[in-house]
């Protein structure tokens, strides 16, 4: 797929790609993006719009990843609009962002759109579906240079609005239609419409593998996340409402092991690149035969196996787009407690823009806080916070140790991230 797309992109202005979630989507508009910037140019050249914060940032640290020495700067709401304002006065190649949030730089006049050729408008049929288009229109309408466009998405099948200004696009189609060999599909019966019991005993079957329990409203997410608190269950939840710095922790702590049970809506089903989730567990039936595809995209990605898990409430029934019938897993009511995650995390109120990154943060808990780097998982640096998985047996001491210490000459605030 993506050499197709660099061998397509080189010849055509306008390309639509299809590929199924989890397939290399991002490399393969990612790596033209990267042959079309001009080095000799110090003027933004490209412009991805995205429909999440966590898509946006995922692209960025991609992009960053691949060395290209280009700069990147990423814009979304739920931080300070002044930090990316700070990010943009020396003008990135490229921009990443959701569209509330560019359309805001652009009616500021905090983005130059003069050299802007090129637009990226990745999982655009989500953007659509979140009523975006006035948006999105907008930042279409600001880019009087545009040569190139590329769309993306996971489904088929979608209009794509006029405000676009496709012209003889090219469609690039990798949906295979197919489930993945390396995902099993099964289902668990509950007795009661409250499917609650039946979900705890369930996770206490599965252990504590990787686990994330898709709901369809928000208000079911903090529900069924406080419900499995109090029977003993560590989890996370995670949606749109949340404040941004509660989004990062939540997502954080599912992926470094401090929690390995996340609950959350379909805003988890696309832009997460979370590697080796185990288990899907549908709570709620999804909406569509689109969102379950995508709530089953988290998991069995790049030749891992996973399983998706449906449970159905007495007078629910197996969607008929679901072929075929998933086999049904029997419960007891016996079932222990799966084992506690043997992570936590801690917060650092320090980050990039104070010049500290994951080398330092290392350094200052193997002299400091006296921890072997096995004692140190995962580590996170974002703009202004860092957070970092710390073995729990080892964690109480090593907080004593540097509650009071400097990083980099720096005073900062540390403690368990909650």
């Amino acid at each position: 797929m993506q050499e197709s797309s660099l061998e397509v992109n080189a010849s055509h202005n306008d390309v639509v790609l299809l590929a199924d979630t989890g397939s290399g989507k991002t490399l393969a508009f990612l790596l033209p993006i990267a042959q079309l910037l001009d080095k000799t140019k110090t003027v933004c050249q490209a412009l991805i719009v995205v429909s999440t914060r966590e898509l946006a940032l995922q692209i960025e640290q991609v992009f960053r990843n691949m060395g290209t020495g280009f700069k990147i700067t990423c814009c979304y709401g739920g931080h300070l609009r002044e930090t990316e304002e700070n990010n943009l006065k020396q003008a990135p190649a490229l921009i990443v962002g959701t569209p509330g949030r560019l359309a805001d730089h652009l009616r500021r006049g905090n983005i130059v759109t003069s050299h802007i050729e090129t637009l990226v408008l990745d999982e655009f049929d989500k953007s659509l579906e979140q009523g975006f288009e006035a948006e999105m229109s907008f930042i279409i309408s600001s880019l009087p240079a545009l040569k190139k466009r590329i769309l993306t998405s996971a489904t088929e099948a979608v209009e794509i609005p006029d405000f676009v200004g496709l012209k003889d696009p090219i469609e690039l189609n990798f949906l295979t239609g197919k489930k993945s060999e390396a995902l099993a599909v099964q289902m668990v019966r509950s007795d009661d419409a409250d499917k609650s019991t039946t979900l705890f005993n369930l996770i206490c079957r599965l252990g504590n593998r990787s686990t994330i329990v898709f709901c369809n409203q928000r208000e079911f997410v903090e529900q069924v996340s406080r419900f499995l608190k109090e029977k003993g269950i560590v989890n996370v939840f995670y949606h749109g409402a949340m404040e941004q710095d509660d989004r990062d922790i939540a997502l954080c702590k599912f992926r470094n092991g401090t929690s390995n049970l996340l609950v959350t809506t379909d805003l988890a089903a696309r832009g997460l690149d979370i590697p080796n989730i185990r288990y899907i567990i549908h709570y709620q039936l999804p909406s569509s035969h689109e969102a379950y595809i995508h709530r089953n995209g988290r998991t069995a990605r790049m030749e891992a196996s996973g399983t998706a898990i449906l449970i159905l409430a007495p007078q629910e029934t197996v969607p008929a787009y679901i072929e075929p019938a998933p086999s049904e897993i029997e419960l007891t009511d016996n079932a222990s407690l799966p084992d506690k995650p043997n992570w936590t995390t801690f917060y650092i109120s320090a980050g990039k823009k104070n010049k500290v990154n994951k080398i330092d943060i290392v350094g200052f808990l193997t002299n400091k806080g006296r921890l072997k780097k096995d004692d140190i998982g995962l580590i996170e640096v974002k703009d202004f916070i860092s957070f970092v998985a710390i073995r729990k047996a080892n964690a109480g001491a090593a907080l004593q140790l540097i509650k009071d210490e400097r990083i980099k000459n720096k005073k900062v605030k540390i403690d368990i991230a909650r």
